[in-house]
């Protein structure tokens, strides 16, 4: 490895391990409960408490960083004391935990949020006691929105985009993403929905037929030495020292890559796919004071800047956009039609379809998702 490419290794894993991005992209080993110091005493003084289910970054102590410490604030300030603060490092650890113990709230990506609404262990929020719900983007608001019931206030989200060594790759191509060896995709279940597009055969590509679902499980098996990343340093590693040639990403790692002096450039799609996480109210709480008293403390524009700048990614409310978080939202074009429409957002295959039902009948399931995805990386 050249000298250049060894220093690129060394800035961009010590960016992250200092916390940006730490939310999703690099499960660094930690206490699965975090403690926290008792409430002071205040005039909104409660005798509740939280037990807290969320990624690491979502949800900060102070202990990477005391710039990213906004958990003893809210203890202060509404009396309320977090018991228990369990951390995920990725969406299948996320949905593993959620069964542990009765959490108050939690976050959540698409599929476990859809999971959790059908299984009733997640209860409606009743969003007139959630002060600035109205503030955070709509389309973020509709995906956790049930039968006209609502079950999650957005926080923050991301999308996908494909990144290449241009110094090695002069003509590059999406399908190379999909079939190249020297190439990394996101180990999780729903990228068989970017090779659906890839593919260019389906229309939703969320909602995908048995037909559909094979023709982006062949395209994905035709490569059987990539890599499927769950922790970026393995991207910057890859393209630091030539073993990538393309990978998928989120505008935040393509930055870091770049910031390390790495020659990486954005492939240009028509399409790609994002995802949204938001808080739940768990469906058995007693006492939803303190819950709700967390639900507005995380809409609100600081917490969301706050957060969105740690995480690197974008917060829900534009009224975040401000201070420390304005580069992630210019980097996710935060209230950019032009960017945000040609981002296709998660869900839960089959999407709105219900599989069984009319047009819907043929349409697999996540569980199928889910088992394809096995025999592919496995």
């Amino acid at each position: 490895m050249n000298r250049r490419r060894t220093f690129a290794v060394a800035l961009a894993v010590t960016a992250l391990a200092a916390g940006m991005g730490a939310a999703r992209s690099t499960p660094t080993p930690g206490p699965s409960a975090t403690p926290t110091p008792s409430p002071s005493p205040s005039a909104t003084q409660s005798d509740g408490t939280l037990q807290i289910l969320t990624y690491r970054g979502y949800a900060e102590y102070g202990s990477v960083s005391p710039r990213a410490n906004w958990v003893v604030p809210f203890e202060k300030e509404t009396g309320c004391r977090i018991a228990r603060l369990d951390i995920a490092h990725s969406p299948e650890d996320l949905a593993a935990k959620v069964d542990d113990r009765p959490y108050d709230v939690m976050t959540a990506g698409p599929v476990l949020a859809a999971d959790l609404v059908e299984g009733k262990k997640a209860q409606p929020i009743d969003t007139a006691k959630v002060s600035g719900y109205d503030d955070l983007d709509e389309r973020f608001r509709d995906m956790t929105t049930v039968d006209g019931k609502v079950y999650g206030v957005p926080y923050l989200w991301a999308y996908h985009e494909y990144v290449y060594d241009s110094d090695k790759v002069k003509d590059p191509r999406l399908e190379q993403v999909f079939t190249s060896e020297r190439s990394a995709l996101r180990d999780n279940p729903l990228t068989i929905a970017d090779a659906a597009q890839a593919e260019g055969s389906a229309e939703e590509p969320y909602e995908l037929g048995a037909g559909d679902l094979g023709r982006a499980a062949e395209l994905l098996g035709r490569q059987k030495e990539r890599t499927y990343w769950r922790d970026a340093i393995d991207l910057v590693k890859g393209f630091a020292t030539g073993s990538l040639d393309y990978a998928q990403v989120t505008p935040y790692h393509r930055l870091l890559l770049q910031k390390a002096g790495l020659p990486v450039k954005t492939l240009e799609t028509r399409e790609t796919t994002g995802w949204a996480d938001s808080w739940m109210l768990g469906a058995h709480v007693a006492d939803t004071t303190c819950a709700y008293r967390w639900l507005t403390w995380v809409a609100s524009p600081d917490r969301q800047r706050d957060a969105a700048a740690w995480a690197g990614m974008a917060p829900a409310g534009d009224k975040a956009c401000k201070g420390r978080a304005r580069q992630m939202c210019e980097l996710y074009g935060v209230g950019d039609d032009k960017v945000l429409d040609r981002v296709v957002f998660a869900v839960r295959p089959p999407g709105d379809c219900q599989a069984g039902e009319g047009k819907c009948a043929d349409l697999p399931d996540y569980t199928a998702w889910a088992e394809r995805w096995r025999e592919l990386v496995e």
